[in-house]
Formats: C-alpha cells, structure tokens, sequence
C-alpha cells in the first residue's frame, strides 16, 4: 500500500540535437503533513540562494499538487531568470496536471500532496541566440512527468539497482 509519505524521483530528457535544453527533475512528493510538506514550507521562507516559485498553469492557476520548483543553481542573470519562471515553470506545471488527468497522482489526494521539483537549466541556454524554447519545454514536461511516475511507483526497484550495479556506469564521470 503506498502512504505517499515521502517519494523521490528522477529523469533524465536529452535535449534535441545542437540544443543545451536536457531536463534532469529531481522530485520529492510527499504529504502536506509529512516530511516533504515540511521540507516544502521550509523552502518558502528561504531567502537567500536558489530561488523557488510555485508551478503555476497561468496566473491565478496554481497547479494541485501545490509544486515549488527550485533551480539547482543559483540564477544571477533576467535571461536564465525567465527561463526558469517561463519555459520551465509551464512545462513543470503542465506535467503535474497531466499527472492527474492520467491517474499518476490520485485526484483524491492532490490537496493533501505536495511535490518539489529541482530544476537544471543550462548556462548556455539563455546566451544561445539559437535556442529552442519548445524543445526545453518538452525535455522538462517529459522528464517531469516521468520523475513523478518513478518516485511514486518506487523505481527504479531495489533489485533493479542490485541487478545493473556493475553493468551500469554513472553518465558523467565513472569512478567505479
């Protein structure tokens, strides 16, 4: 039986060819009365560091579950700062909603969860002249998505990881 007390998840969405767009979401979600609903309230007092807004559909459409999402770095520039509050915040709150019309997020329970969702958005993307707004809009919804599919089914499995340890290497830098 799932409590939805505490789940996380991640996903990885490559970006199209010649784009820096990839999506790599890593979500808690969990009760308003748990862990991550603390860890949730906590985040909207912090004043200093990563900025976090609400996933909103629109203004004055707050998507249920309440989502906050965090960008893993800190943003210093309007560029990478309407990025985040524009392309990513939509494709974030998108996902959640499409999330409920699909049943992975029961209906019943979107006012009693709460999820947080950090966010990666490339450097280069904002001083790219070429880049592509829906590509980075369909690699965070699509990553989304299936980071909140995963934290709620508990994937990957413990005996997945058992399984792949040694035929699995980490992307970026391997030092197993």
């Amino acid at each position: 039986m799932n409590d939805y007390l505490f789940h996380a998840g991640e996903a990885t969405v490559l970006a199209a060819e010649g784009q820096f767009t990839d999506a790599m979401p890593e979500i808690l979600i969990g009760r308003t009365s748990g862990p991550v609903g603390q860890a949730f309230a906590n985040m909207m007092a912090q004043t200093k560091g990563h900025t976090a807004m609400f996933a909103i559909r629109a203004c004055n459409q707050l998507v249920r579950p309440a989502t906050i999402i965090v960008p893993k770095v800190t943003l210093k520039d309007v560029a990478n700062i309407d990025l985040f509050g524009g392309v990513v915040q939509s494709a974030t709150a998108d996902a959640v909603v499409d999330c409920l019309i699909e049943g992975t997020i029961p209906k019943a329970l979107a006012n009693e969860l709460c999820i947080i969702s950090l966010v990666w958005i490339d450097p280069r993307c904002a001083k790219d002249p070429n880049l592509d707004k829906k590509d980075m809009y369909r690699t965070n919804y699509e990553a989304t998505k299936l980071a909140i599919r995963r934290a709620l089914n508990n994937e990957p499995s413990v005996e997945e990881l058992i399984a792949n340890r040694h035929s699995i290497k980490h992307d970026m830098d391997d030092w197993s």
